[in-house]
């Protein structure tokens, strides 16, 4: 349809009918079912008229659900303008890769992308024309759930794999049947609320918001993203959903972002609660100010908005504009020609859980484990007669993280299934020990447990957190293994030290007594699909682990928030990092440092930097500098190993991070064979918000190094003319 012919739609709507383009419903006010939602329903709307008018739903089920909705709805609308079909697809649809903060571990855009691409070929054939993804908040405190749905704490990885999805999940034509639009979020800093709670108060410098916490979101508005979704958080006062300077000033004007802006569920009607809104009418007049085109199942628009426009409250103008985004969004997906996209339910049978998405999801959960300890405990020698395989996770099905798809369990492939699929010669023991619930004081199992340890030529110990303790509204105050889990530690590793410790949660834990007595820890986080045979395949080294953190690991939960990007003080606390240095900042009773730094991970060889040059001494802002970083693999077996590039601005007319990553790549390297990684480095690099907060580069000497976070191995000074 061509953009005249979209404005004479417009011109041909009434009121009520441009704003029903505005209203999203749950496709559970309209078809039978027990949808999941993640927040209070509105109050329930007149379901013929609104199945008429409305412009877009979310939450649907499956292909035969996204066509009887479509047709349902062309039925009764008599312009047939065809509805938008919305869905959270986070982490894979049905086919369940790695939860995104595991994903930020691979540090690997390229595997970003092969999961986009899947995730994109089951999402069309479902019916979906829009993924609510990529979440690309920088999130610095793992007491807050939904870290487990960003990349990293550092807004680089975010940027860059927010970006490879959108791009692929996207394509170049978004017509094709075969693509989706993507909605990036939650715009701005979701991440940083207080005291880690869920949809809490976040108040940020304009510096540290646009130094830190904005360059993801524009990264994926610059590859393309078709929405935007604000986040439920007050930002320095405003909620971002009724925010007109981080939306119409930040947004529309300075990125030109031309495209739509949804709320979050519920997120209008919530402007009462926060407090700046009177009721729900207010409500709707300062989203609507603040450039929100659709309200999210929230009733305001629906109730009010026509008022408002018909009183002269919200100019007719500004109704038309964002009617007009919705509809450019709708003609731009092809749905006026094809309303029913990609729905195709021959399609969804053919590609759930095929052989190529499933190898896709084991590659991607074996990329993403990090090994954190091993004294030489794996891999495991595959000629190992009886293993012991113990812990509340040991039979576990729920290894997919929040916003898997309902029932995604049933197609989880668990522990045990892996390990007799690899190894069906060999004798396996399960006892589940103990339970991982948050006041679970049953220690029942653990001499049951330990005494299959004893018995035992290798054991497996899962610990973690449940599936529903981390995602969206599962904050947590203390980050220790729930539960008697920690006794059960206790108890298996001293009746068998050749242990290994695998975790499986979706966010950074307290493991500090573990880290400690452990001999072997593998962080799985939670994996997906293809978990168990992920999981046995890297615990008997058919695969090398090669994941780095994305976040750092604490040794108390009290250390957070702890970016290791950190400012540098006045008084810094001076090396070594063991004990407590008076008038200097630092912990009395702990050191500064995490327990497992960013850019950290282990792998079942060693390697060695060896060197770093640059090809000059000086840059000017037009010319580049390269920096040469040589890696040898110095073990025996074939690995990957992720080269970090990290700058230090020594001294600049702001405090600058004592360490900041700029670029990263991944190399594969076979046993002895070495490696030359060349990174170029240019003056947009080494710029910074300044105190009046412009982005700016200046003058000066800066360090260049290579290693991760805290362990820098080699570095080399240049100077920017």
């Amino acid at each position: 349809m061509t953009e005249q012919a979209l404005k004479a739609l417009l011109d041909s709507m009434t009121i009520q009918e441009k704003v029903g383009q505005l209203i999203q419903c749950n496709a559970g006010q309209f078809i039978r079912n027990q949808l999941e939602i993640t927040g209070p329903d509105g109050e329930t709307l007149p379901t013929e008229e609104v199945c008429r008018i409305m412009g877009s739903v979310l939450t649907f089920e499956d292909a035969e659900q996204a066509i009887a909705l479509q047709e349902m709805h062309l039925a009764a609308d008599p312009k047939k303008i065809p509805l938008l079909l919305m869905l959270d697809v986070i982490h894979g649809l049905r086919t369940t890769y790695p939860i995104p903060l595991a994903m930020g571990c691979s540090f690997d855009d390229d595997l970003m992308a092969e999961c986009a691409d899947m995730a994109r070929k089951e999402s069309s054939a479902c019916g979906v024309h829009v993924t609510f993804n990529p979440m690309v908040d920088t999130a610095r405190d793992a007491r807050w759930g939904r870290i487990l749905e960003t990349n990293s704490e550092e807004p680089l990885i975010n940027s860059r794999m927010g970006a490879a999805f959108v791009r692929t999940a996207q394509g170049n034509d978004l017509s094709d049947p075969g693509n989706i639009a993507c909605c990036v979020k939650h715009y701005a800093a979701y991440g940083a609320g207080e005291a880690g709670r869920d949809y809490n108060t976040v108040d940020l410098s304009e510096r540290s918001l646009r130094q830190d916490y904005l360059p993801a979101y524009k990264a994926c508005v610059d590859a393309g993203a078709r929405l935007v979704m604000p986040s439920f958080n007050a930002l320095n006062g405003i909620p971002s959903v009724a925010n007109k300077w981080l939306m119409n000033r930040i947004l529309r004007e300075e990125w030109g972002f031309s495209g739509v802006v949804v709320s979050d569920y519920n997120a209008v009607g919530e402007l009462v609660a926060h407090g700046i809104a009177a009721d729900h009418k207010d409500a709707a007049r300062l989203a609507m100010e603040a450039g929100c085109d659709i309200d999210m199942v929230d009733n305001s628009y629906y109730l009010y908005l026509a008022d408002l426009v018909r009183e002269g409250t919200v100019p007719a103008e500004m109704l038309d504009e964002a009617v007009m985004r919705v509809l450019r969004l709708k003609n731009e997906l092809g749905l006026f020609e094809n309303p029913f996209h990609g729905a195709d339910r021959v399609a969804e049978k053919r590609l759930y859980l095929c052989p190529e998405h499933r190898e896709t999801a084991r590659r991607a959960a074996e990329e993403t484990a990090v090994l954190l300890k091993n004294e030489g405990i794996l891999p495991f020698r595959e000629d190992v007669k009886h293993i012991a395989l113990i812990g509340p996770f040991a039979e576990e099905k729920h290894l997919n993280g929040f916003w898997s798809r309902p029932g995604a369990e049933r197609d989880t492939v668990t522990i045990p299934e892996g390990i007799r699929a690899l190894l069906p010669d060999t004798e396996l023991t399960v006892e589940r020990g103990c339970g991982a619930a948050i006041g679970d004081t049953d220690t029942g199992g653990i001499a049951r447990a330990a005494e299959a340890a004893a018995g035992a030529d290798a054991v497996i110990l899962v610990l973690g957190e449940p599936e529903n303790y981390s995602g969206e509204g599962r904050s947590r105050a203390e980050l220790n293994l729930p539960g008697p889990q920690m006794q059960l530690a206790r108890a298996v590793l001293a009746a068998n030290r050749n242990t290994a410790v695998v975790l499986f949660n979706g966010r950074p834990l307290v493991i500090t007594e573990l880290a400690e007595t452990a001999p072997a820890i593998l962080e799985m986080w939670y994996p997906g699909t293809e978990a168990g045979n992920a999981l046995a395949r890297l615990l008997w080294g058919r695969a090398n682990p090669c994941g780095k953190l994305s976040a750092g690991m604490p040794r108390s939960t009290g250390q957070y928030p702890m970016p290791y990007n950190r400012m540098n003080t006045g008084r810094p606390k001076p090396p070594p990092d063991c004990k407590p240095a008076p008038f200097t900042s630092c912990y009395l009773d702990m050191p500064n440092l995490p327990l497992y730094s960013f850019g950290y991970g282990l792998s079942y060889t060693t390697f060695s930097y060896e060197k770093l040059e640059i090809d000059r001494n000086e840059i000017t802002k037009d010319e580049k500098l390269h920096v040469a970083v040589t890696v040898r693999n110095t073990g025996t077996r074939a690995g990957k190993e992720t080269v970090q590039l990290y700058l230090r601005d020594p001294v600049a007319s702001v405090v600058r991070p004592v360490q900041q990553l700029i670029d990263y790549k991944k190399v594969a390297l076979e046993p002895g064979e070495k490696k030359e990684i060349v990174f170029t480095v240019s003056e947009q690099q080494l710029r910074f918000f300044n105190a009046e907060g412009k982005e700016i580069s200046e003058a000066g000497e800066f360090l260049v190094s290579a290693g991760y976070a805290d362990h820098l191995l080699l570095t080399e000074k240049f100077r920017l003319a």
